[in-house]
């Protein structure tokens, strides 16, 4: 495994797993192909195997991982047609929150979204495509949490694994940083506006900018995604 991991006693040893193993397929830190063996992963995170296969069934859910009886649990390419899958649900749920978003957002809620704009800025800056993309994720919750719905952010997060590959290799290539903190921004403005027409218009361009990209990407990384 790539990374250094740390457990901690504040959540399930089982969530924790999967959200690190999931941040390193995301982040292409593990590569499609690769076994995933139950024995080396309870060693590195010094725990029994029980935990780990619990995390393999969630990152199998997630579409990232695939459990191949008597072989193993394989990293699996990103399938296209789960890309478009998971984009379509996650418009369909943003949508409906940025519009209630748009009319009902407090002050302090504004304040937070332009808190984190700043914050994307410096990720930016600094060309840290892992806390960008931490911060992207933080940005559309935060407007979910604004209206006081986070269960629509839950529902999305549990959806956009795949979505999430693409928008990693997508970073600093034909899709940078700075053209999303603009989409970012344009959300922003006709929240801050109160104009609910305008936000849904700047959410949907931002959701769906990714579909226009994921043509080159899939041909400069063929071997991440699975041929039709």
């Amino acid at each position: 495994m790539p990374t250094a991991y740390t457990l901690t006693a504040s959540e399930p040893i089982n969530q924790q797993i999967y959200r690190y193993l999931r941040r390193d397929i995301v982040g292409c830190a593990i590569q499609p192909g690769t076994l995933l063996s139950e024995k080396e992963v309870s060693a590195r995170f010094n725990v029994s195997r029980q935990p780990v296969r619990e995390a393999f069934i969630k990152l199998a859910e997630a579409g990232l991982v695939q459990i191949v009886p008597q072989r193993g649990t394989f990293v699996r390419k990103i399938s296209l047609q789960r890309v478009a899958d998971g984009r379509f649900i996650r418009e369909a749920v943003e949508v409906a929150v940025v519009r209630r978003a748009a009319q009902t957002l407090t002050d302090t809620g504004l304040m937070a979204l332009e808190h984190n704009l700043q914050l994307q800025h410096l990720a930016a800056t600094h060309h840290d495509s892992q806390a960008f993309m931490l911060l992207d994720d933080e940005f559309h919750r935060l407007i979910a949490e604004g209206i006081d719905c986070l269960l629509a952010w839950e529902t999305v997060e549990n959806i956009k694994a795949t979505l999430d590959r693409v928008r990693f290799l997508t970073l600093n290539a034909v899709a940078p940083a700075e053209h999303l903190i603009q989409q970012h921004q344009a959300i922003y403005q006709a929240l801050l506006a109160g104009d609910a027409d305008a936000a849904e218009r700047a959410l949907r361009h931002h959701l769906q900018a990714m579909m226009l990209n994921i043509g080159p990407i899939a041909e400069q990384n063929s071997a991440w995604f699975e041929t039709p």
